[in-house]
């Protein structure tokens, strides 16, 4: 079995986020699992790539990863 890359797990998320969060928790586990695996801390999104790009939509998304245990970064624009 292919663990999936960090890569490979944020893009899940995004093509969930354009789901309408189509098990967005079952794709955050395994960013989550991809993250430890490859000894990182945070994972980065594209801000462009997001259904709400706003600060209010940024902030909200990082308190659901967080309470998930993700920290979210975003790259700058």
């Amino acid at each position: 079995m292919i663990e999936p890359t960090v890569a490979d797990a944020v893009n899940r998320i995004y093509e969930s986020l354009e789901a309408e969060n189509a098990d967005i928790d079952l794709h955050i586990a395994t960013l989550k699992t991809a993250l430890a695996r490859a000894g990182l801390k945070e994972a980065v999104f594209d801000p462009a790539r997001l259904a709400h790009n706003n600060r209010s939509g940024r902030k909200l998304m990082q308190a659901y990863f967080r309470q998930r245990g993700v920290t979210v970064k975003f790259a700058a624009s």
